[in-house]
Order: structure tokens, then C-alpha cells, then sequence
């Protein structure tokens, strides 16, 4: 395919959230990432205890997000640690981030919400929640915000299959998560998906089938994530090198290529995969094997996994969405 047919407008081989935001806002958005004291209902006991077994949220958490200290601090920290590394970014949306930022009363989340946003050069917020963590009203007051702000909400979906959330704990099906997307989405409240690739008893076949399941969701973008098991999560504890397909580098590159050829391209992909701090990541899962393990990349970061996954669609000729039906 030429460069210039690509549907989503520019010639990178996906449809890609960086140009997404670039073309949505003219420039450069960065997202600040808050901390605001959220639980889950598996982990509190309403639904269960001890959260997703894969969970260790302290390892996704940047060194300025603490829930101690006030959202407002959190947000100007957030902004200065930005200002530095990102010099492009003069806007910026409020990710609300660790754990289930719906799962509140709605007069809880209205403030923290309206907070947010009252800080100087915020245009929006991302809000990662659970499926189960939503309703009419709330849903209702994030519809009546986004026709001011740029408003997304992320549901942590992680598997098409009940099987697999049953085992890691999730305490909801698949079929929530597609209900409550469709929700969303009737409201005109941007919607994403998040998935993660390796989840124990999967094989690589049934990982694959994800992409047409997810190409008939009503999804404006999607974050994909390989596995990686990190200490503190009870994952850590359960991990048998016989139930989990492990991702070389090399192998996840061409399960990528192969997946995003088969999904929609109206879909913008946030990020291919995920990186933990080395702190936190679990050594020798896989003792004696001869290819790396799921958890030995040899610490490449996301950047240069983005690029090698570019080098490869490159290579093969192909792009996302070349043989979506």
C-alpha cells in the first residue's frame, strides 16, 4: 500500500496515538499521572481480595505520583517532571491512573474531577477504571464533561476469554466489558481498551483471536501489554513456566505484526507494550531455558520496542489492518 492510501492519515504502519494527538490538538499533549487513593472491588472485599494476580501497581507508578500528597501537588510535580523531559508539551490531560478512578461516589469523583481540571493548562483527563466501576450517572456526568474536555475513559479488559479473568481474579466477564464499552461510547465519551498478551493457560492462537473481538468493539484506541510478572503480586507465587506462553523480544515483535494486521484500523494503539523498573521485575522465572524469559528483554525500553515493531512491519511490507475483513 502507498504511504499516502494508509486510512489514519500519515505514513507510519499503524494508527498511531501520537499522531492521533498531535492532529487532535495541533501539538503535543502529555499525560500527568495522579495517584488519587483508589481501590478495587476485588482487592477491598466487596468482590474479593488481593486485586488482579498480575498486580503490583507501585511498579507502573512514576516517582512524582504519591497519594499522600494533594492532587494539586501531584499535578504541578507532574507538569515540572514534564516541562524538563518533554520540552514540545505546553498542554496536558490528568491521568488518573493506579487502581479504579470511578469507583467512588459520583460526588467524590465530581471533585476530584473539577479539581483537575481547574489547573492551568490541563484541556482534559484520562481515567482508568474497571468495568464494573461505572453506571448511568457516572457515566451521564463524564458525558456532560467531555463536551468541554477531552475526556477518555480506559477499562482494563486484559482478556477476551472468562476463563483467564476468573483465574487472575478479576470478579467480572468479558461480557460486562463489552456492555459497558458500548455505554461509553453512545455517550461520545472517547473510549479505550487495555489487554494484556501471555496471560497464564492462553495459547497463541487464542491471543490472536482477540483482534477481531476487539476490531467490533466500539473502541476509539486500545494499550497492548506483554506479561511480566513483578514482585509483590501473587502471580509471582502461582508463575509455572509450563502454563504461560513466554515472549522473546523477537517472538512478540512478529506476534505483533501478526495481530495488528488483523485489526481494525479505525482503532488507535496507545502502546504495544509495557516496561516495569528493574526494581520490580522478577529474575530467573525460567532458570535453564535457552531464549529469554518473560521477564528478560535485556532491558530494551518501550521507545526502541516501538521502533523495532515499525523495522518489521517495514520489512514484511504490511501495516495494521491489512487483512481486516
Amino acid at each position: 500500500m502507498n504511504k499516502e492510501q494508509f486510512p489514519w492519515g500519515h505514513a507510519r504502519r499503524f494508527n498511531s496515538y501520537t499522531e492521533h494527538i498531535r492532529k487532535t490538538f495541533g501539538g503535543r499533549m502529555q499525560k500527568v499521572v495522579v495517584d488519587a487513593g483508589f481501590t478495587c472491588p476485588n482487592r477491598d472485599g466487596t468482590k474479593g481480595t488481593g486485586g488482579c494476580t498480575y498486580c503490583n501497581n507501585d511498579a507502573f507508578n512514576p516517582s512524582y505520583c504519591n497519594p499522600v500528597e494533594p492532587l494539586h501537588s501531584q499535578i504541578a510535580k507532574g507538569i515540572e517532571f514534564h516541562a524538563i523531559r518533554y520540552r514540545k508539551a505546553s498542554k496536558y490531560l490528568v491521568y488518573f491512573q493506579p487502581y479504579s478512578n470511578t469507583y467512588a461516589p459520583l460526588a467524590r469523583l465530581r471533585a476530584l474531577y473539577e479539581e483537575a481540571l481547574s489547573y492551568p493548562d490541563v484541556t482534559g483527563l484520562v481515567i482508568g477504571t474497571r468495568p464494573d466501576c461505572v453506571d448511568e450517572a457516572k457515566l451521564d456526568y463524564l458525558m456532560e464533561l467531555s463536551r468541554k474536555y477531552y475526556i477518555q475513559v480506559e477499562y482494563g479488559i486484559e482478556s477476551c476469554y472468562d476463563k483467564t479473568l476468573n483465574r487472575i481474579n478479576r470478579q467480572h466477564s468479558f461480557s460486562l466489558g463489552e456492555q459497558v464499552i458500548r455505554m461509553t461510547h453512545e455517550r461520545g465519551i472517547k473510549t479505550g481498551a487495555h489487554f494484556i498478551f501471555g496471560l497464564p493457560g492462553e495459547s497463541l492462537n487464542e491471543m490472536l483471536a482477540y483482534a477481531p473481538v476487539i476490531s467490533a468493539l466500539p473502541v476509539d484506541s486500545v494499550k497492548f501489554h506483554q506479561l511480566q510478572i513483578v514482585k509483590g503480586s501473587k502471580m509471582e507465587q502461582e508463575f509455572d513456566p509450563d502454563d504461560f506462553h513466554q515472549f522473546t523480544l523477537e517472538g512478540y515483535i512478529n506476534f505483533i505484526v501478526r495481530f495488528i494486521e488483523q485489526l481494525s484500523p479505525a482503532i488507535v494503539i496507545e502502546r504495544f507494550s509495557g516496561e516495569v523498573p528493574p526494581r520490580f521485575m522478577k529474575a530467573g522465572l525460567n532458570p535453564g531455558s535457552s531464549e529469554s524469559d518473560l521477564n528478560d528483554w535485556g532491558g530494551i525500553r518501550y521507545d526502541a520496542v516501538l521502533r523495532l515493531i515499525e523495522k518489521e512491519l517495514e520489512r514484511q511490507d504490511t501495516w495494521q489492518g491489512k487483512f481486516y475483513k
